[in-house]
């Protein structure tokens, strides 16, 4: 790499580092990183940054809050040199009308890829995570057969009118719903029938119980197409 070329580079981060201290509003000099300023946790739930000169209750703008992204996904590219961040894809990647034979082994190394995150877990560590997945969801489906475990005030359960999570189509949330004339998710739902069908009162999003219904009925589609809208 020239030397030209390494300057510009340099020189583009301390610009960038200088532009997030700007803050909304702000019509003044940046002001120096000190205790105290907000500290920001990236999506691994670790790699952690603080953005400098930004205090609790204040805001950045879009052009900076993008610019402390970019400092964040930078650290933690840093941090984890063989872990590429990956971008969701919204669309299968078309394929190339004419591709020749060799083509085919770039798809490889993107699944490769796409596995480096998980690499570090052992074995054991997947097998604790699927104990404590499938004991969450045999408490969902406790609950969801017992009128009493999520409140229900009449004696009807869940699975009295959905057998096995049968005609719920966790698949197609978020959609539209004639009950609650709005979209609604799998969670909105769960509620309304509790509030409904078995008299009783709603949980809050955060409750246990409606996170282990909700994944109950979750993994008896699994395997299903996600279908977000379909009536």
């Amino acid at each position: 790499m020239r030397r030209s070329t390494i300057l510009a580079i340099c020189t583009l981060a301390v610009v960038s580092f200088g532009l997030l201290q700007v803050r909304l509003g702000a019509q003044q000099e940046p002001k120096q990183a000190a205790s105290g300023d907000v500290a920001v946790t990236l999506c691994d739930g670790k790699t952690e940054m603080r953005i400098p000169g930004l205090k609790a209750g204040e805001k950045l703008d879009r052009p900076h809050a993008q610019e402390a992204a970019s400092m964040f996904l930078n650290e933690w590219a840093r941090r984890n040199p063989d872990s590429p961040w990956l971008l969701a894809q919204a669309a299968a990647p078309q394929k190339p009308a004419a591709a020749p034979a060799k083509a085919a082994r770039p798809a490889a190394a993107s699944s490769a890829r796409q596995s480096e995150n998980y690499s570090r877990f052992t074995d054991r560590d997947k097998l604790i995570w699927k104990l404590e997945t499938d004991k969450f969801i045999k408490e969902g489906d406790r609950i969801f057969h017992n009128a009493d475990a999520f409140g229900g005030t009449i004696g009807v359960s869940c699975d009295m009118c959905h057998p096995n999570a049968s005609n719920t189509h966790p698949e197609t949330y978020p959609k539209y719903q004639v009950q609650l004339q709005r979209v609604a998710l799998l969670r909105d739902m769960i509620n309304w029938c509790i509030q409904n069908p078995t008299k009783g009162k709603p949980l809050a999003d955060d409750d246990p119980r409606l996170r282990a219904m909700e994944a109950y009925i979750l993994a008896q589609r699994a395997g299903k197409v996600i279908e977000p809208g379909k009536h």
